[in-house]
């Protein structure tokens, strides 16, 4: 069961008796008698599923003045004319089947706005229901995405830093890379041997020894000092091997 859903409501319009057209330049409101209109009441513009009927209603009794069943916007059904945006010819149609033009008439321009709108807009919907119903008895084409013979695809890759920075994967040389530090200059670097361990004959000197063989000034004072190195090293002996005899 479809349900009537009423699309616009205006409280007062004017109904003319027109003249047969004369020529194919179209309908216009000059023609007719504006200013006695041959019937006043209350317009309702309604729909039933895709069907679209303007009524013309008594505004007291709401009985039924007129049909005029409207199949597309614009049409024969319903028609503006040449002379101006507040008047329209429409198409009535009674129950058996006869139909009639007459001339339509609104007091104020937004009203006959609003019944513009209000009919492309029932019609936008009818086309977009028939769309829809036609993709379902219609199957849509899939779209092939897999790769043909022959097809590659190339991606380009970029790096991004823990700072926001973009760069690539090579390691960064100079300052502040975060790189692996150069080398020092001169090759890699050594570590100097320790010193060797002196005898301690040649650190000591003979408590008797005389200026003279502490310097190293004279050709003999580099002998005369190893002699007295000799002499202590020959004391230290001698007290080491008294302390083991005792």
């Amino acid at each position: 069961m479809e349900y009537e859903s009423v699309l616009i409501v205006k409280p007062e319009v004017f109904i003319y008796k027109i003249p047969p057209r004369a020529s194919n330049r179209g309908y216009r409101a000059a023609d007719w008698n504006l200013k006695e209109p041959t019937w006043t009441g209350r317009m309702r513009l309604v729909a039933k599923g895709t069907a679209c009927i303007l009524k013309l209603e008594d505004k007291t009794s709401g009985a039924l003045f007129a049909n005029c069943p409207i199949d597309t916007y614009p049409g024969v059904a319903i028609e503006a004319v040449s002379d101006s945006s507040r008047y329209f010819v429409i198409r009535v149609q009674d129950d058996n089947g006869r139909s009639a033009f007459l001339g339509l008439g609104f007091g104020d321009r937004s009203d006959s706005f609003d019944l513009n709108v209000a009919l492309q807009d029932h019609f936008k919907w009818v086309k977009n229901q028939e769309q829809i119903e036609k993709e379902k008895t219609e199957p849509k084409q899939e779209l092939d995405l897999g790769f043909k013979e022959g097809e590659t695809i190339k991606i380009n890759m970029r790096i991004t830093k823990k700072d926001g920075s973009e760069g690539t994967s090579r390691t960064g040389k100079g300052k502040g890379t975060g790189g692996v530090l150069p080398p020092p200059p001169g090759g890699l670097a050594k570590i100097a041997p320790p010193p060797a361990a002196a005898p301690a004959a040649t650190l000591r000197q003979s408590p008797g020894a005389s200026p003279a063989h502490r310097t190293s000034g004279g050709g003999g004072g580099e002998w005369t000092d190893y002699a007295s190195a000799g002499g202590n090293q020959g004391q230290q002996n001698s007290a080491n091997a008294n302390w083991v005899q005792f």
